[in-house]
């Protein structure tokens, strides 16, 4: 792979990691609320009939839907709490996305010259080496955007800044407390492993229905508006199947991201979840999270893949 192409990757990466941060940000902050420790509301006021047939009044604790979870940030902290975390989330998401494909490019282009090219062999080691790459030059990034997200604050009140919130890290747990949540992150390689070797098989049987049908009618085998409309239902298709496999790591990430928690480390965090909240507290966000990576996904595969076509020529 030469310079220039290595270059156009990583660009591509870049605008369609960006493109998709900014249009779903909403849903990854709501996201990131719903799996954090401090998601259970208590609601008072609830009425119980006693058996001489009086009232009392109890505390008792709810997991919220995504629904109350995003009227609620509304209505305490306003629509500008949305998009919290937004500034780390564009300062790293075209870094990481850059640095992403153009790792999964380079691997998988030095790869096929060892095993049968473009194998299920290949696009599995490609994508873990890429997600390891990604997940260790930008952790400290993810930290801060979480440790906003989770910054609930009331309207009115003064909300933490990323510069404010690095300070904090670094004054607390030093250098290293920026990489907590990592052996989260590198457990969700296994989901970017089963992404694109579930995309890139799509993505080949398209090229290969594509092929033939030109063939049968003789057209040329330019890329039409079309094609990228396939490419972003295979990303979503693709992204759905991955997700729902390996979203516990998601939770787990999130816990150990929080500030002075009791979570220490994957499998321990893991552990503690099933004990106290049960298997459902693995999957708590779920549903949000689904909403927000499938357009997500499929936004930015389908800039990534309309980018390099136009840079490509």
């Amino acid at each position: 792979m030469s310079q220039r192409d290595t270059l156009v990757h990583l660009f591509a990466g870049g605008c369609g990691g960006t493109v998709g941060a900014i249009l779903t940000c909403p849903l990854e902050v709501v996201k990131t609320r719903l799996q954090s420790s401090s998601v259970t509301l208590y609601i008072s006021e609830v009425h119980l009939n006693t058996v001489n047939g009086a009232t009392v009044n109890r505390v008792t604790r709810v997991s919220p839907g995504p629904l109350h979870c995003l009227k609620m940030i509304l209505q305490n902290e306003g629509p500008r709490s949305l998009f919290r975390g937004l500034g780390p989330n564009l300062v790293g998401v075209a870094p990481s996305r850059a640095i992403y494909f153009a790792a999964y490019s380079n691997c998988k282009e030095k790869l096929n010259n060892i095993f049968n090219p473009d194998s299920t062999q290949v696009h599995m080691i490609s994508a873990g080496v890429a997600g390891f790459t990604a997940i260790t030059t930008t952790n400290p990034i993810w930290l801060v955007k979480t440790r906003l997200q989770l910054d609930a604050r009331n309207r009115g009140e003064k909300r933490m800044s990323a510069f404010e919130c690095v300070r904090k890290v670094y004054r607390l747990d030093g250098f290293k407390g920026f990489y907590r949540g990592m052996s989260a992150s590198y457990a969700g390689i296994s989901e970017t492993v089963i992404h694109f070797v579930i995309y890139e098989s799509i993505k080949k049987k398209l090229l290969e229905y594509k092929t033939a049908s030109a063939l049968d009618n003789e057209d040329e085998s330019a890329k039409e508006a079309s094609d990228f409309v396939r490419m972003m239902m295979a990303a979503a298709t693709s992204k759905t199947c991955a997700t729902s496999i390996a979203y516990p790591h998601e939770v787990v990430r999130t816990r150990l991201r929080e500030e002075g928690t009791k979570y220490r480390s994957f499998f321990q965090t893991l552990s503690l979840l099933v004990r106290e909240e049960g298997y459902g507290s693995l999957y708590r966000g779920l549903t949000t999270h689904l909403i927000r990576q499938i357009p997500n996904t499929a936004i930015m595969m389908s800039t990534y893949e309309v980018v390099v076509y136009l840079l490509d020529g």
